[in-house]
């Protein structure tokens, strides 16, 4: 990606963002087209493999906050004619005099100081940052051929309920780029070697006039690479990587929460000219259960009792993940009331436990036998009425 990418592409377009979009609608965009055109729902259709390119080098920079500022800063000052300059050199519009736009920002000597938009190491210093993701310097030539970092990958696993709380190993398959197998990630046909690019020299970056500016980017011959594949691997066609299915197991906590995002270092995409891989982000999706319910390390669960038990108290034996545990009901306990089993909730990191969270949901029978209609109706003789004062008197207010 060369500073003439920046300078020319708009990325937001290739999103369908405005340049206004949050960090989320950005994402959220780059999601959709990337479903939409991945090569692997698009088999044979090379327009689908451009496009997904083309969302991917996007979101490789909208998607990161410091180089989405650089983008648009470098977009804006190039839009708005910052770097012209007349024949006697003034530095306001005019002239078409080539000159080396690092001139601008203190690169000549006794030139001035750096502009400190660009965290005082001037313009030089950006256009470094953006082809190595470091900090500038006048290292750029050499490190615009060094290692790059892979890309980061992100999936989706579904856990059942009860693994999420126990904790599971499990097997994930994932299809995505990886180091080629048969060149070992040079990109040559085996038995040979890349040799040194003619163009640049083995320096990785080449200097070029484009009207009024002079600009250093990386050779377009060899990518920035410094070298030239002559006689390519026929699995990876010289690129070094390949699309395979990897199966990696993955170890998912005790207690690992719904929307969770677990991170394995190092089983993302592979680097670049010996860069470290970038990491695998797994996002944890936890279906319901049938019967219980979670809140933080609690479970919950609710359990129906009838009119008498609530009255007349009893023992209940209820379910856990693991087992089984009775809880006593207290005689006149009213419906809603939570019960506490110490202990069985979710396993913490620490050893200890949540607790299990036992709601008693008082049922109403719909119909009743006419002997129970009758006991029903002696038991209300012998009860007291339900506490109603405070709304009799304000009915009383009405009448």
């Amino acid at each position: 990606m060369s500073s003439k990418d920046w300078i020319e592409k708009d990325y937001y377009a290739a999103l369908g963002v405005e340049k206004s979009a949050s960090s989320d609608e950005i994402k959220k965009s780059y999601r959709k087209l990337a479903r939409e055109s991945h090569p692997d729902h698009n088999p044979g259709d090379p327009k689908a493999e451009e496009r997904f390119k083309t969302v991917s080098e996007a979101y490789a920079v909208l998607g990161d906050e410091k180089k989405r500022r650089e983008y648009d800063e470098m977009r804006s000052l190039f839009g708005s004619g910052a770097f012209r300059r007349n024949a006697r050199g003034a530095g306001q519009p005019g002239g078409g005099m080539p000159f080396d736009v690092s001139d601008l920002f203190g690169g000549a000597a006794g030139g001035g100081g750096a502009d400190t938009r660009f965290g005082g190491g001037g313009f030089t210093d950006l256009f470094s940052t953006i082809f190595s993701g470091g900090a500038g310097g006048a290292g750029g030539a050499a490190r615009a051929r060094g290692p790059a970092r892979g890309r980061d990958i992100e999936t989706e696993v579904a856990l059942d309920f009860s693994d999420a709380v126990r904790g599971v190993t499990l097997p994930l398959s994932l299809r995505a780029p990886g180091v080629c197998d048969t060149c070992h990630g040079n990109g040559a046909k085996p038995g040979t070697q890349p040799v040194t690019c003619q163009v640049c020299h083995g320096a990785g970056v080449t200097t070029r006039n484009q009207g009024s500016f002079s600009f250093s980017e990386p050779c377009r011959n060899c990518q920035g690479v410094g070298t030239v594949v002559e006689e390519k691997c026929p699995e990876c066609q010289g690129t070094g990587a390949v699309t395979k299915t990897r199966t990696l197991n993955v170890r998912f906590p005790a207690g690992v929460a719904d929307g969770q995002r677990i991170r394995l270092a190092g089983r993302g995409e592979p680097g670049e000219r010996g860069g470290p891989a970038g990491d695998l982000f797994v996002q944890v999706k936890v279906r319901p259960d049938e019967l219980f319910g979670r809140t933080g390390d609690d479970l919950t669960l609710t359990v129906p009792v009838t009119f008498a038990e609530a009255v007349l108290g009893t023992d209940l034996r209820v379910p856990t993940l693991d087992g089984t545990v009775t809880l006593r009901v207290p005689p006149g306990t009213p419906s809603g009331r939570v019960l506490r089993a110490r202990g069985k909730g979710v396993v913490r990191k620490d050893g200890r436990a949540g607790d299990l969270l036992v709601t008693l949901d008082v049922v109403v029978p719909a119909k009743v036998s006419d002997e129970a209609r009758a006991a029903l109706e002696a038991f209300a003789e012998q009860t007291p009425p339900a506490a109603r004062e405070h709304l009799d008197a304000r009915v009383r207010r009405f009448s």
